[in-house]
């Protein structure tokens, strides 16, 4: 196909696909979805190789949250079954984070529900970062704690965090529709303050809402103008309890597509498989491992993930590697959060102009399609008495 060739040369050169053509990759058929993912491969393995970075979740503080975003199990009214517990002591992050590090993660993500923290917030993730470099030599630590204050990037920078996540999630149009509380502007603005401070940005989406493919093709635009170093692909999960319970719009066919997309128009960033890998892409994640060169290991935030050692077992298999704590996830162009003036993340060739002519969403799954038997609330690990999965 002369699109994927046009993509792959694009993608090789960092150069920004058109936004029809990232429509484009969206809308090819099943029969041609091998040759899309081996289009997208070859981007992937220019940048990455044969790679696979694990990243491992630590939910610092679970539930209760005053936001209101349609997705979250955690949100506020969530009538979901799930753990719920204040913050955890920096000893007990620690150990959870050691579990996951021992299971190969190079990179420990430190998460907290809330709109955002406080200054005495701040300084208790400070010490539990300090607590997990203390114990586990060449760890990556990156902290997602919602929407900073001013000096708050900094201070956690000081403290020894490596990068900061805050997603993007939606597109600018639709945001408003998934989330009341805070707005897309809320979320840029964090994303920028973390730049800022000298943190590497991680910014990522959730498919699957009900977003029609201009709105997946708009956020993956708008990401990459905000230049993250890594770009987390979530899948929702429709957690029984939160308003997007019934939304089950994903096939693995869909899920690959759109991690081409992100690919193409993202070559040289870390593309992370995230929550929902194994509700959605299911037994099509080893080749969804040709795609991204990052995934997490073990259970989510709130919802149980593949045991890490069927992790480990698949990206053997598929004939990869784990990426080594000695070995620099990025490319030299980007490493050491330096990004040049015509990095993959500018707006070089037109930015995200295009036409607004955008495919409707797919025809919803039906309900005999819905597997409700793959997800499972987090029962163990951070905020329990049982060992974490990893």
């Amino acid at each position: 196909m002369d699109l994927l060739n046009t993509l792959v040369d694009k993608g090789l050169r960092r150069e920004l696909p058109t936004r029809e053509e990232a429509l484009a990759v969206l809308a090819t058929s099943d029969d041609d979805l091998l040759d899309v993912v081996a289009a997208a491969g070859k981007v992937r393995r220019h940048w990455f190789g044969r790679r696979v970075k694990l990243n491992y979740l630590v939910n610092l503080k679970s539930g209760l949250c005053p936001e209101d975003c349609s997705y979250c199990s955690q949100r506020l009214g969530s009538q979901a079954g799930i753990l719920k517990y204040t913050w955890l002591k920096p000893d007990q992050a620690s150990d959870a984070a050691a579990a996951g590090v021992a299971g190969g993660a190079k990179r420990v993500c430190l998460v907290a529900s809330g709109r955002g923290p406080t200054d005495r917030d701040v300084d208790r993730v400070s010490d539990t970062i300090k607590a997990i470099k203390d114990n586990n030599e060449g760890v990556e630590v990156c902290a997602c704690l919602g929407l900073l204050s001013d000096g708050q990037a900094e201070r956690l920078r000081e403290a020894g965090a490596d990068a900061y996540n805050h997603n993007l999630n939606t597109s600018e149009a639709t945001y408003g529709e998934i989330t009341t509380t805070h707005t897309y502007a809320d979320r840029v603005d964090t994303v920028e303050k973390a730049h800022a401070a000298g943190l590497s940005a991680c910014s990522g989406l959730i498919a699957g809402m009900g977003e029609s493919d201009g709105d997946l093709v708009d956020v993956v635009y708008s990401l990459r103008e905000l230049d993250p170093d890594s770009v987390p692909v979530n899948f929702l999960i429709p957690v029984e309890g939160t308003p997007l319970a019934k939304e089950w719009n994903l096939t693995p066919q869909r899920c690959l597509r759109i991690l081409a997309m992100v690919r193409f128009v993202c070559p040289d960033v870390e593309v992370r498989i995230a929550g929902g890998r194994e509700v959605h892409l299911r037994s099509m994640q080893p080749v969804a491992l040709h795609l991204a060169n990052s995934i997490f290991l073990g259970d989510y935030l709130t919802t149980e993930g593949q045991a890490g050692k069927a992790d480990l077992e698949m990206i053997a298999d598929a004939g990869f590697e784990v990426e080594g704590t000695d070995q620099v996830t990025l490319p030299e162009h980007r490493s050491g959060g330096c990004h040049d003036g015509g990095g993959v993340c500018g707006s070089e060739g037109g930015g995200g102009c295009g036409s607004d002519a955008a495919p409707e969403a797919a025809e919803p799954r039906t309900a005999a399609d819905a597997r409700t038997d793959l997800v499972a609330v987090r029962r163990r690990g951070a905020g329990t008495d049982l060992a974490p999965n990893a």
